[in-house]
């Protein structure tokens, strides 16, 4: 996800510097940042998100912003779709960190799959509960999209790949699930053989610290 496609016009925001990697360390994570998983098993700190940096937590209006440009890579009519029913789930806040796994080299050209985790807080459980039914049903309802792999331990996780011929080179992942009050978004891109099951992994380990949010990282 490069941002090249992204529509003109669409809100900017000012948000502080990234932090070093050495400042996480000593400041403690709360909140949603504290739920994130952690950069481990050969996951990397990714890349900053156009005007969002790689690990972040915004506001909710900026997280509604964030989450309609996670979808840009959707066609249009689809797109404008989930836009309508992203505007009706009332985001209190989001914590943001991108991933990067590579694959057998140093260079980001050999990357072999870039994530970006975002965990939304809603109003209610009940909300954040139908609005991931609700994505489910809208991909399933596309017929277009291939379902990717089963996250162990959580049925109320589903991702999807894009059909298996819409690129030469590339592929793509796109996983929702929730727990308690918070909505988890998952969007991955890399470079095929695509490591769909590593990311569903990174998924079923962030499902489990949200259960169970152990120390801040």
């Amino acid at each position: 996800m490069n941002g090249a496609d992204r529509d003109a016009g669409a809100a900017r925001w000012k948000f502080p510097e990234p932090k070093s990697a050495g400042d996480e360390k000593k400041e403690p994570a709360r909140g949603l940042s504290g739920m994130l998983m952690a950069y481990a098993n050969g996951w990397k700190r990714g890349p900053d998100l156009g005007e969002f940096a790689a690990d972040t937590e915004l506001s909710g209006a900026q997280a509604t912003a964030l989450r309609k440009e996670s979808l840009r890579n959707l066609p249009r009519t689809e797109r404008r779709q989930l836009e309508k029913l992203i505007d009706k789930q009332h985001i209190e806040g989001m914590a943001i960190r991108s991933y990067v796994r590579e694959a057998g080299s140093s260079f980001f050209t050999d990357t072999a799959a870039a994530v970006t985790v975002q965990l939304s807080q809603m109003k209610n459980r009940a909300a954040v509960r139908n609005i991931a039914t609700s994505q489910k049903e809208f991909f399933d309802g596309l017929g277009a999209f291939r379902k990717g792999p089963k996250i162990k331990g959580h049925r109320e996780a589903a991702c999807f790949l894009p059909p298996k011929d819409s690129h030469k080179d590339l592929d793509s992942m796109f996983c929702s699930a929730y727990r308690g009050d918070v909505l988890v978004t998952v969007t991955a891109n890399g470079v095929k053989p695509f490591d769909a099951e590593g990311v569903a992994e990174l998924l079923e380990g962030q499902l489990d610290r949200i259960a169970e949010p152990g120390e801040a990282v």
